[in-house]
């Protein structure tokens, strides 16, 4: 995993004072003449002769260029160094910053970018961990299952079907969330605006999502609460399906047998919003954001802080993508019981290029 930039003690800049490298470099001609003047002086004074003076005075000026051109290119160095580990995967190379001209600002770019490379890497091996994990399991199931049957251990039976079918659901859904993802990161994808009435639309997404709950042998109600039942908004149907399937989907997970999950609907100005409501353990707050982020399936129950289980992790990450394509916001509100999804549309989002 790669190593974020470790700092690293700073060196000792007579120049780094001075704010500008046209100035350092100015003095830094200034002195080495003054040093070589200086010496030859000294050297004519004491009857020295030429053929000692000129090269002490040339020795004066060179060291006097050393000790401060040192300073001003040593950044140069560390971020080349650096430049160089990162092209073999290290990140942990950090250049120390103590000047304030072009090269301190070009150092502080070079370490804030080297961050930000370490971060997308580690988002990157993170993320295909993640995604063999979530692979691994069904596959490993469907080869289980299809090497029973055929060395005739288990017979193909409605049983094993049925089970071969859930886990083929689950890589298609996984597959679907990745293709999303993937348009996400490309934002290539044209929404298809129509008119859609709100109470119709959360009838539909309920009816779609008891049979989710009864596959899944959870014992849910759902109730829908549009005010007014007129309400109206233009919008990508498909998506706010995919909106609506995922919240639910989640809102189901965590709900204990018996549960009321509530959708709500109200016009807030110039917003459509839409409440998903459900009474499971809730959401704590340090976790209100996170739990949008790919594959973090977060902490439920504020008191219990109880590991998430099922799904892929990638459902709140692409619910809260399809809802800001429409220039919305979806969020994670305080809720008294349960968790509390709000999602806030505008009633006709503008078109996108």
């Amino acid at each position: 995993m790669a190593k974020p930039p470790r700092s690293m003690p700073a060196v000792s800049r007579p120049l780094d004072a001075l704010g500008s490298i046209k100035i350092k470099i100015g003095l830094l001609v200034t002195s080495a003449v003054v040093a070589a003047v200086g010496m030859t002086w000294i050297g004519l004074r004491n009857e020295m002769g030429p053929t000692r003076t000129m090269p002490l005075a040339l020795l004066a000026g060179l060291v006097v260029t050393q000790i401060l051109a040192h300073g001003m290119t040593s950044p140069l160095r560390e971020m080349t160094d650096a430049a160089q580990a990162m092209a073999k995967g290290d990140y942990s190379k950090h250049v120390s910053i103590s000047s304030r001209d072009e090269v301190g600002e070009l150092a502080r770019a070079f370490t804030l970018m080297a961050k930000d490379l370490a971060q997308a890497d580690a988002l990157r091996r993170e993320m295909i961990a993640n995604v063999s994990h979530e692979l691994r399991t069904p596959v490993a199931a469907l080869q289980a299952e299809l090497e029973n049957m055929v060395d005739g251990v288990t017979a193909p039976d409605a049983d094993t079907l049925d089970l071969l079918l859930t886990q083929t659901k689950r890589l298609g859904r996984l597959v679907t969330d990745m293709l999303d993802l993937s348009r996400l990161d490309a934002d290539v994808v044209q929404l298809h605006l129509a008119d859609v009435e709100v109470e119709t639309f959360l009838d539909d997404a309920v009816a779609a999502a008891r049979l989710v709950a009864s596959s899944a042998g959870k014992r849910v109600a759902f109730v829908v609460d549009a005010q007014p039942r007129t309400l109206h908004m233009t919008a990508d149907v498909e998506r706010l399906h995919q909106v609506a399937a995922n919240l639910l989907s989640n809102a189901i997970r965590h709900s204990p047998d018996g549960g009321i999950i509530t959708i709500s609907a109200a016009s807030v100005g110039k917003w459509i919003q839409l409440d998903f409501k459900d009474q499971g353990p809730g959401i704590a707050p340090e976790e209100r954001e996170r739990i949008f982020e790919r594959f973090e399936r977060g902490k439920v129950g504020e008191a219990e802080g109880r590991a998430s289980t099922g799904g892929t992790g990638l459902g709140l990450a692409i619910a809260r993508w399809a809802v800001r394509l429409h220039a919305g916001s979806l969020t994670a509100v305080p809720a008294e019981t349960g968790a509390d999804f709000r999602v806030r549309l505008p009633r006709a989002p503008a078109p996108r290029a």
